[in-house]
């Protein structure tokens, strides 16, 4: 009997014993073992700690540390503090190495203040206000003071730079300045009154005749902003540079009695005066002044538009102070400031503004505006303010006036001035000289034999050139006619814009003569004839009255 054979499943999974399949699970687990211990001794061995030495203090010493250490942990480690500072090198963030050295570097500074004195200096100047060869020491000099403090570093104890940390001057030093006399060339002329100027910050006078002369305030600080002699001649009106600095204060008021040789000066307790103080005509030893306030930009100053009255003793005591304006804007550009002007009489006090000239209304304490302006734009640092000059007679106000350019949009850039003339009661206002120039400075005469008077004022050699320029110095009847150059001659070079001054008496020939200052020097000028006669020849006048 055939047996017939199984059928066999191909599909299906061979078997094994249960002991074969154990087995085959330890052959595997040690072959990748073997594979692990393989791959594991081709790794280079990594150390678990590391040797470094520590540099602290002036001492050394060698530590174990954990492998992945920073040198701020090695610091920490070894309680080691650091002050502000100090250094590490290498630096804290750095991971250390087997071997490496870190070092601890302490830093310390120190501050150290030295006094240095500043030598003054020594100026010579020659001036013909005092006899040949003869020496004046009009400013006596002194040193200045310097603090200067340096930064010292020491690296652990040793001074490793030192520098200048910062500079401070405690005492400006002051220059000794020697006036040396001069031959005269000039033959000395007769003179009507006192005629005051200033030359190198000092103040002079002639008296009788030009070739006297003497000082009268030999300070050698006198900054021209003020200068002014009373109504009587006796005294003398005064601006000083301030000894603190410019953005403090830029100069104090001073006055100076002319009677007798030697007088102090006096202080007048008043200060930042730019643009106006003057003398109060028939009131004794009294003085109207506006103020600024002192800013370090352009052009040092903001204006206050205010007015002050003060009274004074000769000794300086303030006797009584009333303020007449409240500081105010000043209309337009009124950062420059107010210009002001007594009627000869001082009765009225006239100002002028960019913008506006009028009268102070002593009752309401208001400026009472009697014509507009079109103001000068100069686009810079400074504003145009119109010149002012009453008459002996106290009733015509002259002045400068912007006039209109044809053809041109903004009549705020226009170049022409003309010299106008307005009654101040309501009377008409005239145009007496067109195209004159924006620094006309119009100054009326003392009343002459008539009863009438005559007009000096500036002409600009262009007619058409704005703030430059030159200018003839020129005589008008009061109305404007009859009007002539009387200086500088054909071909001259012009003045620099000025106020120029009368004599207070006819001279010679029964003329006024006009003093005004030509590249530097004083000169004497017949407002009739134009004659000239030059009084000083150092040219180193700076203002003038007489």
């Amino acid at each position: 009997m055939r047996t017939k054979a199984p059928q066999t499943n191909l599909s299906s999974k061979p078997t094994f014993p249960k002991g074969l399949k154990t087995l085959r699970i330890f052959l595997i687990a040690g072959l990748a073992l073997s594979l692990l211990s393989a791959c594991l001794s081709a790794q280079p061995q990594v150390l678990s700690s590391i040797q470094v030495t520590l540099m602290v203090d002036g001492r050394q010493e060698d530590r174990q540390v954990t492998a992945g250490t920073t040198a701020q942990g090695l610091l920490d480690q070894a309680n080691v503090q650091l002050n502000q500072l100090d250094r590490v090198d290498p630096p804290a963030y750095t991971v250390l190495t087997n071997g490496q050295t870190v070092r601890v570097i302490r830093v310390r500074e120190e501050f150290e203040v030295e006094d240095i004195t500043i030598p003054f200096e020594s100026q010579t100047v020659q001036n013909e206000s005092l006899p040949d060869q003869r020496e004046m020491i009009i400013q006596t000099g002194s040193n200045g003071k310097l603090q200067r403090t340096y930064r010292i570093v020491y690296e652990d104890g040793k001074e490793v730079s030192r520098q200048i940390f910062k500079e401070t001057r405690l005492l400006e030093p002051k220059s000794e300045i020697k006036m040396v006399g001069v031959q005269k060339p000039f033959t000395p002329y007769p003179l009507p009154g006192r005629l005051v100027y200033l030359a190198g910050g000092n103040a002079w006078m002639m008296e009788e005749n030009t070739g006297q002369r003497r000082p009268v305030v030999t300070t050698a600080d006198l900054d021209g902003r003020v200068f002014s002699l009373s109504p009587d001649s006796n005294w003398l009106l005064f601006t000083r540079k301030s000894n603190r600095p410019a953005s403090e204060e830029i100069n104090t008021l001073w006055m100076v009695n002319l009677e007798a040789p030697d007088e102090k000066p006096v202080d007048l307790r008043a200060a930042n005066i730019v643009h106006f103080a003057d003398w109060v005509p028939g009131k004794t030893l009294t003085v109207a002044y506006s103020t600024v306030e002192p800013r370090a930009t352009a052009p040092g100053w903001q204006a206050n538009n205010d007015l002050y009255l003060t009274s004074y003793a000769p000794s300086g005591m303030i006797l009584s102070t009333e303020k007449i304006i409240e500081a105010n804007f000043g209309g337009a550009f009124g950062w420059w400031g107010t210009g002001f002007a007594w009627s000869p009489d001082g009765e009225l006090l006239a100002y002028a503004q960019p913008n506006a000239i009028g009268l102070v209304d002593f009752e309401s304490r208001q400026l009472r505006p009697l014509v507009e302006l079109t103001p000068y734009q100069t686009r810079a640092d400074w504003a145009w303010v119109s010149g002012l000059g009453w008459s002996p007679n106290h009733q015509v106000l002259y002045y400068n006036s912007h006039a209109a350019r044809p053809g041109i949009d903004n009549q705020e850039s226009s170049p022409y001035f003309d010299l106008t003339a307005m009654v101040v009661n309501g009377g008409p206002t005239l145009t007496l000289v067109e195209k004159a120039g924006m620094f006309s400075y119009p100054v009326p005469s003392p009343r002459l034999e008539d009863g009438s008077y005559r007009v000096a004022y500036l002409v600009n050699t262009s007619r058409e050139q704005g703030e430059s320029g030159r200018y003839w110095l020129s005589v008008m009847d009061r109305d404007g006619s009859n009007a002539i150059r009387v200086f500088p001659g054909e071909g001259n070079l012009g003045l620099e814009p000025q106020r120029v001054v009368w004599s207070p008496e006819p001279l010679e020939g029964g003329d006024y003569w006009l003093a005004c200052i030509y590249q530097g020097n004083l000169f004497l000028v017949n407002s009739a004839s134009g004659d000239s006669r030059q009084i000083t020849g150092d040219g180193l006048i700076e203002r003038i009255d007489w």
